[in-house]
């Protein structure tokens, strides 16, 4: 009993000499503190520092990169779109209302299927639906500010003429929005596929994306917790035969945790 208790004190001891150490003798990591949105005074901007807002725009909360690039070959390249513009406003197969350079540009971000290069259509469409999603809608929702950036960087990149004007109004229109009361929640799983452009990337509702991997029997082969797990991180395990840092990875800010639920519930189901 005696030996039992020095060797009970003698482990204490050195449990409490590495608990002490590891608290007060080891020098203390302080993480780095959360970004600060950047606030943007686009009254004071000059066209220059409005084409890098754009390139940053294009490259980061657009995710154009991803799809519109010389390796995967998803979506055609950008860096002549200003300059092809006026070819393909005369093309027969242009649905569109643009009349210029600029309005197509816009026009093509927000309703991608007046025209659609050939080749880089749905599969099945005949090249007349693209299965690029608004920008101004579902997971990227660009304004009309951050919109008209990105065709002055696009009109920039292309050697073109930049025609578009700096909104002055827009920085009004940022701190409304802000001041809202946010979004009216989806109400149905349909909503919700639709305002995130899921059918753009994946095979699901009867949607052909083929970005993605197919979800429409994913509730035979996942559960709901990996399901989840794959909505809100969605480069912690990728799927064989696709490439990672396509998915946007703020899904669990642009939804509602009810909506979260109701959309893997609904890919648990499809079995």
């Amino acid at each position: 009993m005696k030996n039992f208790l020095k060797v009970a004190f003698f482990s204490l001891l050195v449990i409490g000499f590495f608990a002490g150490y590891s608290n007060y003798g080891v020098p203390r990591i302080e993480p780095a503190p959360p970004p600060v949105e950047e606030k943007l005074d686009l009254s004071s901007m000059t066209m220059t520092q409005f084409i890098a807002l754009g390139e940053k725009i294009y490259k980061g909360k657009g995710t154009c990169p991803l799809c519109h690039n010389a390796v995967g070959g998803r979506a055609p390249l950008l860096e002549k779109s200003a300059t092809v513009a006026p070819a393909r406003l005369k093309d027969p197969r242009y649905k569109g209302e643009a009349a210029d350079a600029e309005s197509y540009l816009r026009e093509s971000m927000i309703e991608p299927s007046a025209f659609v290069v050939a080749g880089f259509g749905k599969k099945g469409s005949g090249d007349a639906v693209s299965p690029m999603p608004d920008v101004s809608a579902g997971s990227i929702r660009m304004n009309d500010a951050e919109i008209a950036a990105v065709i002055a960087y696009l009109q920039d990149l292309g050697g073109t003429e930049v025609t578009v004007e700096i909104p002055k109004d827009a920085g009004q229109a940022a701190a409304e929005e802000e001041d809202g009361e946010g979004r009216k929640p989806f109400a149905t799983v349909a909503e919700i596929l639709e305002e995130m452009s899921c059918g753009a990337c994946h095979k699901v509702a009867g949607e052909e994306g083929d970005q993605g991997p197919d979800l429409r029997r994913l509730g035979g082969l996942r559960d709901k917790a990996h399901i989840r797990r794959s909505i809100l991180a969605p480069d912690a395990e990728i799927t064989e035969g696709f490439e990672p840092d396509l998915m946007p990875g703020d899904y669990g800010e642009q939804l509602y945790a009810k909506e979260l639920e109701m959309l893997v519930d609904y890919l648990a189901g499809l079995k």
